[in-house]
């Protein structure tokens, strides 16, 4: 019997860019490089593991985004996903993470799992609830921020580290788990990898296809808004201390004046 796991992963603005936001407080992402997730690649990392060590499995990406999404989509195919689903819809513009987990849960239902994996946070919004959400919305149970995971017959155990210890964990399928950039470095796509990706199916859905109403998700549906926001403040310029033979002392009085020392 086939082994079905389905990974999430987002499509996220470049960290390294200059991130702004819309007029209607949205992050504009049209002005913005993207690429998959850092912390989803450990989730399709611990999903190719799992699936070596499995007698037959098949590893679906699932995201919900713009067209450019399908960029994230085929990283993970390069990786060694099988296939992946794009759930694209204009209506979807500004849905929180809420509605993300709608849409995410009616897609892996459609799609069929026995285990979803998810990265521990996503590096843009940054909440890291989005797996609670979906075992929610599932129905089953889920085992959060693993560093080590692996698969037993119909249950699956990992370990969560904590600042007084780490917790064995075990969790009977079908469930949900996140892992950590702990898990293990994520492998990186060869060129053939790649080049085999392209021939790889990306099916795309629409609310339409999950039957989900355009006022369950985007501005509209949010449980979530950004009410305010205001320009990171301009970083003022550094004290310039000349050392004329007393820079040593300058430097303690500076930083026993800001209570350093």
């Amino acid at each position: 019997m086939t082994l079905k796991m389905v990974v999430c992963v987002k499509y996220v603005p470049d960290a390294t860019g200059d991130r702004r936001f819309a007029a209607d407080l949205t992050v504009d992402r049209e002005t913005l490089d993207g690429l998959l997730s850092e912390l989803d690649e450990y989730a399709v990392e611990q999903a190719l593991q799992i699936a070596e060590t499995a007698d037959d499995a098949e590893i679906t990406v699932v995201t919900v985004g713009p067209e450019d999404a399908q960029g994230a989509l085929r990283k993970a195919l390069a990786m060694g996903a099988d296939k992946a689903v794009h759930i694209q819809d204009d209506e979807l513009h500004g849905t929180d993470v809420f509605g993300t987990s709608l849409v995410l849960a009616k897609a892996i239902e459609r799609a069929g799992y026995d285990v979803v994996l998810c990265g521990m946070t996503s590096t843009d919004g940054a909440m890291g609830v989005m797996p609670a959400l979906l075992a929610e919305r599932l129905g089953v149970p889920q085992a959060t921020f693993l560093s080590e995971v692996s698969l037993h017959e119909d249950t699956l155990k990992g370990r969560r580290e904590g600042e007084a210890g780490s917790e064995q964990l075990e969790v009977p399928l079908p469930a949900v788990v996140s892992v950590t950039d702990q898990s293990g470095e994520a492998r990186y796509p060869t060129f053939k990898g790649t080049m085999a990706a392209k021939k790889k199916p990306i099916q795309s859905l629409s609310l339409a296809d999950l039957d989900i109403a355009a006022s369950a998700v985007g501005l509209e549906g949010a449980w979530s808004t950004v009410v305010s926001l205001s320009e990171r403040p301009v970083r003022a310029a550094g004290t310039v201390v000349a050392d004329e033979g007393d820079g040593g002392k300058q430097l303690a009085q500076f930083l026993a004046a800001q209570k350093f020392i």
